[in-house]
């Protein structure tokens, strides 16, 4: 009598299953990452831009440009878009704030959620 059910072909079943999971977590694990990088570039670009703009002689042009230099070379231009800076007085110190909005890529490079990061500056004075 013939069986009906059979193990053949089962291995071949099973490997597609397992590794198209597997690559699928492999993806999940790059795109994580990615996102992350872009993250840590920003706000490390907005630290050292508000440092720059917060050095004798430097203005706000000159630290958002820094911003956005930084932000080019490590990621892309479209996300260097949007940077502002603006001065404040945080416990009696003169600061520099640079902050840049951001997208986060969520598929490849296409972002579709947007991150804030903040960069602060003690201003260099003679006084």
């Amino acid at each position: 009598m013939r069986r009906l059910f059979s193990d053949r072909g089962s291995a071949t079943v099973e490997f597609t299953l397992v590794a198209a999971l597997l690559v699928l977590v492999v993806v999940s694990v790059m795109q994580l990452s990615l996102g992350l990088y872009v993250r840590n570039v920003v706000v490390d670009a907005c630290g050292e831009g508000a440092r720059y703009g917060a050095l004798l002689g430097g203005d706000g042009e000159a630290a958002a440009q820094r911003t956005r230099d930084l932000i080019t070379r490590a990621v892309n231009s479209e996300y260097a878009g949007d940077v502002t800076v603006r001065y404040e007085t945080i416990n009696g110190i003169d600061t520099v704030v640079v902050t840049a909005r951001t997208p986060i890529p969520v598929i490849g490079l296409l972002g579709v959620a947007e991150i804030s990061a903040e960069g602060h500056g003690v201003l260099e004075t003679l006084d």
